[in-house]
């Protein structure tokens, strides 16, 4: 099984969400080499956070005048103002943008998940778009060339299979490696699960992909300017020789107006989907709760706009049954029964305690439902399906144990171990958080 027909199972690729809570607060900015530079508070903007893109704004762009730029970015690379970030630069006074380079979906945001997509030029400002998910996922130098500077501007949804940020940590080795290396600038964005939350399966580093380029838990917490500016400083995160990741230079134009206990409902700013199944601002949370619950395991997630992955079925089970195995095993948690039009009973996946909830413990119990229900499907996993299913996960040993106990995991003590992880790796990520 490839990749594509994982996703076609579990859609994966582009999960829904709850809404969430949490109060305002404000943010900090630094730049990165080896180490870590400490970050300067910034006063909060009332009732809105202001984006990265809108911090480079209010600066007059004075960090790249004059420079030759790059922009690596999406349908969601847009200003508070819903302005497109290309759009942005291509007109800022002084600022040369030259090449565009896009993710998986692409610029626009359409193509489907794991599907490749082509070198194309942008409609409104005739620039070249460099597909970084097609013939190559990481800029060559000839895309490179005469460049000084690559800004990256993401919304990520904070879970580590999302490839955004995947693909952020192959563009900074690509413009670390060149004999003259390329400058690299993060435009931050809010985490939408807030920044409180580190969860969930840790990533062994034998495992790290595309859909898992860190070793993290699987809600790991940070923004993306927070991720690279822990991955440049610390050695072993980025495939770099050590004196290729001293010459390169990271700088992170932070947001101001975040702290980490604010979830997206509370930014002020409006939601632009991430791809094509993330269509609204609950989308996050539902990615990280029930992606990976439905691999392999028999369960659906997802009925389609505004529910999608929020809606749990099971063959020939009815919303009573799901209520009963899952009503009462995650604290937080609030299953409400539906039915849709063609009969199919399912539960509505949705929070009643954000404070309480761990956002994938439903997942790991799904897993483990799957057993109870069915002889157990992940018996038979290999090759490829089970290297698919461990790269996502994150734990060989999880897998193992879950292949021959079926339903007697003892998930109880496979989180205990995660929580372990989930505090050495706060630990060691504070150095480089931006936000209080």
């Amino acid at each position: 099984m490839d990749r594509r027909e994982f996703l076609h199972l579990t859609a994966l690729g582009s999960l829904g969400a709850v809404a969430l809570s949490g109060c305002a607060g404000g943010g900090g900015g630094g730049s990165v080499g080896p180490a870590p530079v400490a970050p300067t508070p910034a006063p909060p903007i009332a009732g809105k956070v202001m984006l990265g893109i809108d911090v480079l704004a209010a600066e007059g762009f004075a960090r790249i005048k004059g420079l030759r730029c790059g922009l690596v970015t999406h349908r969601a690379g847009v200003n508070g103002l819903g302005q497109r970030t290309v759009d942005v630069l291509a007109r800022a006074p002084g600022v040369q943008l030259t090449k565009l380079f896009g993710p998986e979906h692409g610029i626009v945001g359409v193509a489907a998940a794991d599907v490749a997509v082509g070198h194309a030029k942008d409609a409104r400002t005739g620039l070249p778009i460099y597909s970084l998910y097609g013939a190559t996922r990481r800029p060559t130098p000839e895309m490179l060339a005469g460049l000084d500077v690559i800004l990256i501007d993401f919304q990520d949804i904070g879970a580590r299979s999302y490839t955004y940020i995947s693909c952020m940590r192959y563009v900074i080795e690509a413009c670390f490696s060149l004999p003259r290396p390329v400058r690299v600038i993060v435009l931050d964005r809010p985490n939408p699960l807030g920044g409180e939350k580190v969860d969930g399966p840790f990533l062994d580093r034998k495992w790290r992909s595309y859909v898992g380029a860190y070793e993290t838990p699987y809600v790991h917490g940070l923004t993306i300017g927070e991720i690279a500016r822990w991955a440049v400083a610390t050695p072993g995160v980025l495939e770099l020789d050590e004196a290729t990741r001293r010459r390169g230079t990271l700088d992170v134009v932070a947001l101001r107006g975040w702290r980490r206990s604010m979830t997206w409902n509370l930014t002020g700013l409006n939601w632009v989907p991430t791809s094509p199944k993330i269509d609204n601002a609950k989308a996050a949370l539902g990615y990280a709760m029930t992606g990976l619950g439905a691999m392999d395991s028999g369960f659906s997630h997802s009925t389609g706009a505004g529910q999608n992955f929020r809606f749990l079925t099971y063959p020939r089970r009815k919303a009573a049954d799901l209520v009963a195995a899952f009503g009462n095993a995650v604290p937080g948690l609030v299953l409400q029964p539906q039915q849709m039009a063609d009969g199919t009973q399912g539960v509505y996946v949705g929070v009643g305690d954000w404070p309480k909830l761990r956002p994938t413990a439903i997942s790991l119990h799904m897993l483990r439902q799957a057993c109870v229900w069915a002889p157990n499907p992940f018996a038979g996993l290999t090759g490829s399906k089970r290297e698919l299913f461990i790269k996502h996960l994150g734990s060989e040993a999880f897998f193992e144990e879950l292949r021959t106990q079926g339903a007697r995991i003892d998930l109880a003590r496979w989180m205990a171990r995660w929580d372990g992880d989930a505090a050495a790796f706060r630990a060691r990520t504070a150095p480089f958080r931006l936000y209080a």
